[in-house]
């Protein structure tokens, strides 16, 4: 394939009465009218964030909000957006949301969308998890079973990784659980016109 050079990430500044909030704004790609789609999505998410934490009400109520590339190549983008809010109680909650998208045409993915039709990618991924569980020694909550069919992700150069949310699947003090799965270990239910399908070839 012909290189694709990256999209140009700037951080966009945005606050309201107690917080802030950091996000990316990207430019430089090969469509405006995508650039200007993946900032909408982008922007929409943040918002969702926004309003999953609830109220500030509480006078020592604090809002962050930042995010963190993961990979921008080879025509496709992958972002963690991340909030962090205190609204009382203990201690505050940090919400991440990922997306991927491929840059010249502003398009999502859903965890499905990154392999073939039909596949089991939810039985494939959860037996990679299971054994990671079991080596790293994750005391989880519950016993875990299998990964939801749109379980959080995102791309990091050879890379699909999975992650839980706080308290998903194990207690707070573990923070995010992240599960990196080399695109090699999935290569044959990979859905090869997707983000993990141009990872796999060596350019």
């Amino acid at each position: 394939m012909s290189f694709q050079p990256p999209v140009v990430i700037q951080t966009a500044k945005a606050a309201f009465p107690k917080a802030e909030l950091s996000l990316p704004y990207i430019s430089g790609g090969k469509s405006e009218a995508a650039d200007k789609k993946i900032n909408d999505t982008i922007h929409q998410s943040v918002q969702k964030l926004v309003h999953s934490q609830g109220s500030l009400d509480d006078p020592r109520a604090q809002m962050l909000g930042y995010f963190e590339q993961k990979t921008n190549q080879k025509d496709y983008l992958s972002l963690s957006l991340f909030n962090y809010a205190y609204t009382g109680g203990a201690h505050g909650l940090t919400l991440q949301q990922s997306l991927t998208f491929k840059q010249s045409t502003g398009q999502t993915y859903t965890l499905a969308q990154l392999f073939k039709p039909g596949s089991d990618y939810v039985g494939r991924i959860s037996a990679n998890v299971s054994a990671q569980i079991k080596t790293r020694k994750i005391d989880t909550l519950e016993p875990f079973q299998k990964i939801r069919p749109d379980q959080d992700y995102y791309v990091a150069d050879r890379s699909l990784v999975v992650y839980f949310q706080l308290y998903e699947l194990a207690a707070y003090v573990y923070g995010f659980l992240y599960f990196p799965i080399s695109v090699y270990e999935l290569q044959d239910i990979i859905n090869d016109d997707g983000p993990l399908g141009v990872m796999i070839i060596n350019d």
